[in-house]
């Protein structure tokens, strides 16, 4: 029987994107995602905040760097892998990430920390997202 690794994440850009290429040309990108939590301890409520890498590729990958910045909402959806690799000390290191089938770009370019550009204009194909595929405003029943 096979399995399913799944996970789904919303929370902020700790950092602005950035793309690398592979020696194939294919472009990837990994986000840093904060998810902050609210917790009560005691009498008083205390945030929490998880960290997690989310991994893209091709346009995916492009877009993000062009169009996100740091403090940007986003939702990540993809599998769930564990990556092994050496560091500059010789270490073997784990990285947990998530590698995206789906990646939205939530709130507005205004949301991000620190933005103050008013006259910012997304183009047309990433300005908005519609309610499923193939769907205009117009089909929306209500």
């Amino acid at each position: 029987m096979a399995g399913m690794s799944k996970m789904t994440i919303i929370g902020n850009l700790g950092a602005d994107p950035e793309v690398r290429y592979s020696q194939s040309g294919t472009a990837m990108c990994n986000l840093r995602i904060a998810v902050t939590e609210r917790r009560k301890e005691g009498d008083n409520y205390v945030d929490h905040t998880e960290w997690f890498t989310l991994v893209c590729f091709g346009k995916t990958a492009e877009n993000a760097q062009r169009f996100l910045k740091k403090g940007r909402q986003v939702y990540g959806d993809g599998r769930f892998q564990a990556r092994k690799w050496t560091d500059r000390e010789g270490q073997s290191r784990t990285s947990l990430e998530v590698v995206c089938d789906k990646l939205m770009f939530l709130g507005s370019p205004r949301d991000e920390a620190g933005a103050s550009n008013s006259n910012f204009q997304a183009p047309a194909a990433a300005a908005s997202f519609e309610p499923g595929d193939g769907y205009m405003n117009e089909d929306v029943p209500f």
